[in-house]
């Protein structure tokens, strides 16, 4: 029986998640409760490391700091359901709930998309045009681009999710899914979801190729930047400024690029979900891990704070 618009609230969505491997339910638990705590631990850490070390204050790492922050909040809108639903047996969801799940990790993601792209600008005006840096960046500048990446987000997620809101389902539906993924919802509506599903693929194909085309293009100019240096230390210094920014770059686009490839069939659906866990839980963990492992200034900063207490022992 489908629902009127009156009795939305009455919609609930059972997620599956990981429930047809039962002797892995605690294993699973531990795995993703422990990539979890390294998140939280390593984006907070990050921001305080970024916000007490004077010489981080820079445009670089106040982009590096939302990032950190942005990892944070998509992968706890994501991984304690998950970390429920392992170890309950009632694994409901609202409608409602569902909603405000993909509308939060929607934002924070396509935010994350375009912090990246900002990021490869910033590193392309300091490589290319390294006299007029401090300029270019300005603090009004920075800010400009950090909020319109929120602010583009929030439109794109607000748009999909009036166009979800407006279709009809059964009382109680299933989700093979460990998290509300949107082609999943549209796919249990008893309504015509053309409309949405256009523009989820309109906003995911425009926010990728623009994306990409930014990252393209700065690294584009960047290399030829590199390659007309004379010294070797140089071209060096420039490359690794760069490496852990293309690290990152690569795992978070070859993993969505991978998810939009992969067809709608019942075996993809596991290789979808898998690849999800890496795209939702795995990639907020390796982002700090990235920038403060090649990064000098940052593991000098937590040497220090490790020294400092140390010493007030």
């Amino acid at each position: 029986m489908l629902l009127s618009e009156g009795n939305k609230s009455a919609v609930t969505f059972t997620l599956l998640g990981f429930s047809d491997c039962q002797e892995l339910q605690v294993p699973l638990f531990v795995v993703f409760l422990a990539i979890y705590s390294v998140t939280v631990v390593g984006n907070i850490g990050m921001i305080v490391i970024i916000k007490i070390n004077p010489k981080l204050h820079t445009p670089m790492y106040f982009f590096l700091n939302h990032l950190s922050f942005v990892d944070f909040c998509y992968s706890s809108i994501v991984a304690p359901k998950m970390l429920v639903n392992l170890v309950v047996e009632d694994r409901t969801i609202s409608l409602l709930g569902c909603v405000v799940q993909f509308f939060l990790f929607g934002t924070f993601v396509v935010t994350e998309s375009f912090l990246l792209a900002v990021m490869a600008y910033d590193r392309f005006v300091a490589i290319c045009n390294p006299l007029l840096y401090t300029v270019a960046m300005s603090q009004r500048l920075c800010a400009m681009l950090v909020v319109g990446s929120y602010a583009w987000a929030v439109v794109c997620s607000l748009v999909i999710i009036c166009s979800t809101f407006q279709l009809s389902f059964h009382g109680f539906n299933t989700i093979n899914h460990f998290y509300c993924e949107l082609s999943s919802v549209l796919s249990l509506s008893c309504s015509d979801t053309s409309l949405s599903q256009l523009l989820l693929f309109i906003c995911i194909t425009f926010n990728e190729m623009t994306t990409l085309l930014i990252m393209l293009t700065s690294y584009v100019f960047i290399v030829v930047t590199i390659l007309k240096m004379h010294s070797a230390s140089g071209r060096r210094k420039a490359f690794s400024t760069c490496a852990s920014h293309l690290t990152a770059i690569t795992i978070f686009h070859g993993t969505i690029l991978f998810l939009y490839c992969v067809p709608n069939s019942k075996n993809s659906r596991h290789t979808a979900k898998i690849a999800s866990v890496f795209y939702t839980v795995v990639i907020p963990m390796l982002n700090p891990l990235i920038y403060s492992l090649r990064n000098k200034d940052v593991k000098n900063t937590v040497s220090k704070i490790k020294d400092f207490k140390f010493f007030f022992h």
